[in-house]
């Protein structure tokens, strides 16, 4: 087992390091709200740790999930940043999910002082985290991700290296425009169901076994159709990632109009004081009158 640090106990982080402790590795953790790290302490065991230097002196590897660019460059190479007490030899893997361009220029610094460093974005939510079934698209060196991945196992059901620095926050970019063209196309379906005149949940029942079917479709219609939005990702959030997506696809030439379109519904949403409902939260915005 392995002497690990976890940076950033948020509502995926926490149970992330859980599980770490849990498959037996010692664990050092640090949070920006040091309470939180104190109640992970005396539910798992380990030791927190003021600052992200000292969480990260003598690990062997650092894991973090923090909230964006800023935060991960605060962590990593900031005035108490993790790197600075980094050994040599030794590796970063980031669960944040952030644009590609911080991930490359962070492998470049982490490089240079002899750490290997890893992009890696997680999928499947909050459950996902509790539950240990995260999937996990990475990008780095093929040597370090292996290492990783022995303790990355501890969360995950899926964990792939997609290619160099920047891959893995690529890969979940195309996570993030596929479900936000989803979940409108549900949020429409059952909208239209509704006005219909239909049974939406009997109609769901019936198409969720043919070609529509979606991990959206299974798990959020019931909740959807009930005007509950209080499961999984928050709006405020998703909009945090569409944003990187239309960024990269600036510069990359991609055509993302869905994704632009959807990115403007969730602003609507958050008019409607949804900054905190989940994703599903999109019918609201065509039910509102």
């Amino acid at each position: 087992m392995s002497k690990v640090t976890f940076i950033g106990l948020g509502v995926m982080g926490y149970p992330m390091a859980g599980h770490l402790a849990r498959a037996g590795h010692d664990v050092t953790v640090y949070n920006r709200t040091a309470a939180k790290a104190d109640a992970w302490v005396k539910q798992h065991g380990g030791r927190a740790a003021p600052t992200p230097q000292e969480a990260a002196a003598g690990a062997e590897i650092v894991f973090a999930c923090v909230g964006n660019d800023d935060d991960l460059r605060e962590v990593t190479a900031g005035e108490n940043g993790a790197f600075h007490s980094m050994g040599k030899g030794t590796i970063f893997v980031d669960h944040t999910t952030a644009s590609a361009a911080v991930a490359r220029d962070l492998c470049e610094e982490a490089k240079a002082r002899g750490i290997s460093f890893i992009d890696a974005p997680v999928s499947g939510g909050q459950a996902g985290a509790e539950n240990g079934v995260l999937t996990v698209m990475a990008g780095g060196d093929e040597a370090a991700f292996a290492t990783a991945k022995t303790a990355i196992d501890a969360y995950a059901r899926m964990a792939k290296l997609l290619g160099p620095s920047g891959a893995g926050q690529l890969t979940k970019m195309v996570n993030q425009i596929c479900i936000a063209g989803l979940v409108e196309g549900l949020a429409e379906g059952l909208h239209f169901a509704k006005k219909a005149g239909l049974d939406a949940e009997a109609v769901i029942e019936t198409i969720s076994k043919g070609a529509a079917q979606s991990w959206q479709m299974e798990n959020r219609y019931k909740t959807m159709i009930e005007g509950k939005f209080d499961f999984g990702f928050a709006v405020d959030w998703m909009r945090k990632d569409l944003a990187i997506c239309l960024d990269e696809a600036r510069r990359n030439g991609a055509h993302l109009p869905v994704t632009a379109a959807v990115d403007q519904f969730y602003s609507e949403v958050q008019a409607m004081g949804g900054r905190r409902w989940d994703t599903s939260s999109l019918i609201a915005r065509l039910e509102k009158t």
